[in-house]
């Protein structure tokens, strides 16, 4: 029996080359935490039905590849997107430098009303690992107006908090522009490709780097 939902918003990850992205995407679909990884190229993509304060939500996840070669293909991605997920490496200050690179894409790329929601990554890190204080994140993130969340995918902290402030922030969005729960948005019958329901993905394809995760 298909779920209903009220609306699908579709939200992006974006963020440098192993700073956790498709770690955040499998710990919050799949509640799972994976030791070994499969770098992405181009694009995969996972869906989530969510409870958003008492209206059922279908989040669609789109995790990008960070690498170099692939970002004028993710950039077709940015124009349809509702909500944007940022994220960084707290031990990687080459991560966090990077955000300026990335928040300019966003700017060039993706519609004027996207919302966007910063995550630093890896906070359960010692205090020799850490490179990036908490407060430079606060700092970014109060200058470009994102809510901002340390998280940890191997420890599972703030994960689901920062998936559902951006699902509200897309919300206010949608309900300040008056196209709240378009019929648009309804249940189709039709199936976004790669999708078989909630846990569907699409990949244009992977490739094995061998690592232990530095999710």
């Amino acid at each position: 029996m298909a779920l209903d939902f009220v609306a699908t918003y579709k939200v992006l990850v974006l963020g440098d080359s192993n700073v956790g992205k498709t770690c955040i995407v499998h710990r919050y679909c799949d509640e799972k935490y994976y030791e070994t990884y499969i770098s992405t190229i181009g694009i995969d993509f996972k869906q989530k039905l969510i409870n958003l304060d008492g209206v059922p939500i279908k989040l669609q996840i789109w995790d990008t590849a960070g690498q170099e070669r692939f970002r004028t293909l993710t950039t077709a991605y940015y124009r349809g997107a509702m909500g944007i997920l940022l994220m960084y490496d707290v031990t990687n200050l080459e991560s966090y430098n990077n955000l300026s690179y990335w928040l300019r894409n966003i700017q060039e790329n993706a519609s004027p009303d996207v919302v966007k929601v910063l995550a630093g990554n890896k906070c359960e890190c010692s205090a020799t690992q850490r490179m990036v204080d908490k407060e430079r994140g606060e700092k970014i993130a109060e200058n470009f107006d994102m809510p901002f969340f340390e998280v940890s995918c191997k420890c599972n902290i703030n994960i689901e908090e920062a998936f559902l402030a951006l699902a509200r922030k897309i919300r206010e969005q949608r309900e300040r522009r008056g196209d709240n729960f378009d019929n648009d948005d309804k249940p189709q019958d039709k199936k976004s490709p790669g999708s078989n329901g909630l846990g569907g993905t699409f990949s244009l394809g992977s490739l094995s780097e061998g690592n232990r995760c530095s999710c």
